[in-house]
């Protein structure tokens, strides 16, 4: 299959489907007055579209499709319960006094001790990413969700009943390995068994899950914040057990990623699988037709998925080491974007004059809800606008965001002196977090999982784990103590950053909206892959005998 504009569609032996499927690009094609024009990204892929039984969204199938995937979006909302919980609980009298912490950093809730608190939890991820490519890659998608979460509850339970600090550090640790896990399996599961014509919402979809979690942990601490009992902090703490009960409960009562079952020699399973959910139950259907044809061409049986030690195909050739960058970039930018101030929202809201503990923990929660909105409208925006252009215009609206936040701040904030700027400041610390979500909250699980091929996917998403733990230690360990000495200055290192990512992001970056995952393959093959990735294709739409016949008109 080709992106750059082939002399004919290919027509395969459909047996009944042909008659209804006439696909034709000619050399100098007839073309009807009145004909209706669309631009496509993959002509293949349009021609299936077009020509095969309409996917549903309410069919009973689609419905069953919809909570399979809910299960795995249980990943995300584990993920989500961590960084709204401690950045809640940190903004606690009780939770710092219990611990001590207050007095160990003047100040309370920033400086070292809450550095390697934070931090720990980065290096358990660091460590999880070991395992985790070979666990999703050995025991398949469901059993790598399944593992992670019986790590993540073991985690849960030590920080829920944490008598000191050390058991805070062990927890947490421990959590960040069972997180590394399940995030690498759950995203990597959600994006092989959505139809390409949904992947973008459905995968941005189990990203913005990570607000779902942090709208009840947020919004609980609002509640437990005034109790003067240690069940102000445990309770937040303790919710986290039951996301990663629920995933490790129904893993493996879900269907099995049909592409890991190919890899696994089991095709018939795979085949039943990718009839039922990707077309309505026929086999012959044109888009499981093509996928098929796509999934024999693209997995091997002696790739380096089978050789739990094997990272090489990641960086062996000019195309892994390409989508190698693409994934490390949004790993990287993801958690430098600003949004490694969200652990310090409290702080940031006393810094911009807000003085009461509970004032703090219900605009934590507000800021939360209004992230998840910006999340879900970036969800639905994937399959339209398109990921290159959501992660350009996200990040410059972040930096331009956080650009204001440091003025307010800076001139009104602490000194109280004009109570409006200060309000200017809290207002785009809000707008901050609904672009910041608009854009990368979606992208975040779904742009690495679609740049990796399959061979190389769980092992890729793992060190895409790594490189999101290496960016969130940063953001945990450097966080408290830059905020300590620099205070609000921190910010413009956000923005300075931002910047640069936007250059970034700008020439390099690959458009994969509206192509199926394996010909992914062929853009980063090319010598120029951006000019090929926003490449599109003009063709009328004729209708012919209830046939939809699609010619290419450029």
């Amino acid at each position: 299959m080709s992106t750059h504009s082939p002399e004919k569609l290919p027509q395969e032996d459909h047996g009944e489907n042909e008659k209804r499927v006439s696909p034709v690009v000619a050399n100098e094609p007839i073309i009807p007055g009145g004909a209706k024009y669309i631009e496509v990204a993959n002509l293949d892929l349009a021609v299936a579209l077009a020509n095969g039984p309409p996917l549903s969204p309410t069919s009973p199938r689609s419905l069953q499709l919809f909570a399979i995937l809910l299960v795995a979006f249980m990943g995300s909302l584990s993920n989500g319960f961590d960084g709204s919980v401690m950045s809640a609980v940190n903004g606690m009298n009780q939770y710092l006094e219990y611990f001590n912490i207050d007095s160990a950093d003047s100040g309370g809730g920033v400086g070292t001790v809450t550095a390697i608190i934070f931090g720990i939890y980065s290096i358990g991820s660091i460590a999880g990413v070991l395992v985790a490519g070979p666990i999703a890659d050995r025991f398949g998608r469901r059993g790598g969700m399944a593992v992670g979460s019986l790590i993540i509850i073991i985690g849960a339970v030590v920080i829920t009943a944490a008598r000191n600090t050390h058991y805070l550090l062990g927890g947490r640790f421990t959590l960040g390995f069972g997180v590394a896990i399940t995030t690498t399996a759950a995203p990597a599961y959600v994006v092989e068994m959505s139809p390409p014509q949904w992947r973008g919402r459905l995968t941005g979809l189990y990203n913005t899950f990570y607000y779902s979690g942090s709208i009840l942990c947020t919004g609980l601490t609002v509640a437990t914040g005034r109790l003067q009992s240690t069940t102000s902090w445990r309770a937040p703490l303790a919710i986290q057990i039951i996301p990663a009960s629920i995933l490790l409960i129904f893993a493996f009562l879900l269907p099995e990623s049909p592409r890991w079952l190919i890899a696994v020699g089991r095709k018939d399973e795979a085949r039943k699988i990718l009839a039922k959910y990707h077309g309505n139950g026929d086999p012959d259907a044109p888009l499981v037709l093509l996928e098929w044809k796509e999934f024999e061409e693209s997995v091997r049986l002696d790739a380096s998925d089978k050789r739990w030690w094997d990272y090489t195909e990641l960086f062996n050739s000019r195309n892994a080491r390409y989508r190698t960058s693409m994934m490390l970039l949004m790993g990287f930018f993801g958690q430098w974007s600003g949004n490694g101030l969200g652990y310090f929202l409290p702080i940031l809201f006393g810094a911009a004059g807000v003085d009461s503990q509970n004032q703090r923990l219900v605009l934590n929660f507000a800021n939360t809800i209004v992230s998840a909105v910006g999340a879900l409208i970036g969800t639905s925006l994937t399959d339209k606008v398109g990921r290159r252009t959501m992660w350009f215009w996200g990040t410059l609206a972040s930096a331009g965001t956080l650009a204001v936040v440091t003025g307010c701040t800076a001139k009104w904030g602490s000194s109280n002196a004009n109570p409006q700027g200060a309000n200017a400041a809290i207002a785009f610390i809000f707008l901050f977090g609904f672009v910041y979500s608009l854009a990368y909250t979606p992208l975040q699980a779904l742009y690495p999982a679609e740049c990796l091929d399959y061979n190389t996917r769980a092992k890729g998403m793992a060190f895409y784990a790594f490189a999101v733990s290496c960016a969130s230690f940063v953001n945990t360990y450097a966080g408290p103590i830059a905020l300590k000495r620099i205070t609000w200055k921190y910010y413009i290192v956000y923005i300075g950053w931002d910047l640069f990512e936007c250059l970034i992001i700008y020439l390099f970056a690959i458009e994969t909206k509206g192509r199926t995952l394996e010909e992914l393959n062929e853009i980063f093959e090319d010598p120029n892959p951006v000019k090929v990735s926003i490449m599109k294709h003009k063709v009328a739409v004729i209708e012919k005998g209830g046939a939809t016949e699609l010619v290419k008109a450029d």
